[in-house]
């Protein structure tokens, strides 16, 4: 099912072991609820490294599938796992920058290698910066983020984010993927429509584009 015309945009990154090809139950899910959703290729290794693929759909460079995007089109963003911390790192930069992306989407956000859960603080450093309406849909079984640790963090760094806890399940949310799936696109549709509803508002027609 293809999202009708004018359907807002989420580009999704994948985990460290994973590819453009292992999001598609999420890409089609999201279709299926009325949003435009794309898989996006990372570069292996650091986070850091891969900041540059989702920084140049922010600035409106290429799509996931290499074809053009409108610039400056407000995209929402995500992913899971490293797709997810990759993205948040994009974000932070581009709402630092003035230009924030209509959401941010994480998917087992990986707050902490497992065993090693003093490396929270340097992998939330940078969620103040954010901006944008954010959304975090986490296992409480998940080693990779403890979830008290996910609380605290969330807490005191990015408060204004919706933090969704599925009992007993780990990394992986395939068991719960409807309902991850159905708070996503709730996200991005509440976002993309108080976009038009603001922009309805400054050039004086309801529901209007400036």
């Amino acid at each position: 099912m293809q999202p009708v015309s004018g359907a807002p945009i989420l580009v999704l990154g994948h985990g460290a072991s994973g590819s453009a090809a292992t999001m598609a139950p999420h890409v089609a899910g999201l279709r299926a609820r009325g949003i435009d959703a794309r898989a996006i290729d990372l570069p292996k290794g650091r986070a850091e490294r891969a900041v540059p693929r989702f920084a140049a759909l922010l600035a409106g460079g290429l799509a996931a599938d290499g074809s053009g995007i409108t610039a400056g089109l407000r995209l929402a963003i995500g992913g899971h796992s490293f797709g997810g911390r990759v993205a948040s790192l994009a974000a932070a930069d581009a709402c630092e920058a003035g230009r924030p992306p209509l959401a941010l989407v994480l998917l087992s956000y990986p707050l902490h290698p497992p065993g090693r859960p003093d490396e929270w603080d340097a992998r939330t450093a940078h969620w103040p910066r954010l901006t944008c309406p954010v959304i975090l849909l986490s296992g409480t079984s998940d080693p990779f983020a403890r979830p008290a640790l996910l609380q605290r963090a969330v807490a005191e760094r990015l408060p204004t984010a919706e933090l969704i806890a599925y009992p007993r399940l780990g990394h992986g949310l395939a068991a719960m993927l409807d309902d991850v799936l159905d708070r996503a696109a709730a996200l991005v549709l509440r976002a993309a429509a108080a976009t038009r509803s603001t922009n309805g508002a400054a050039s004086g027609r309801p529901g209007g584009t400036s």
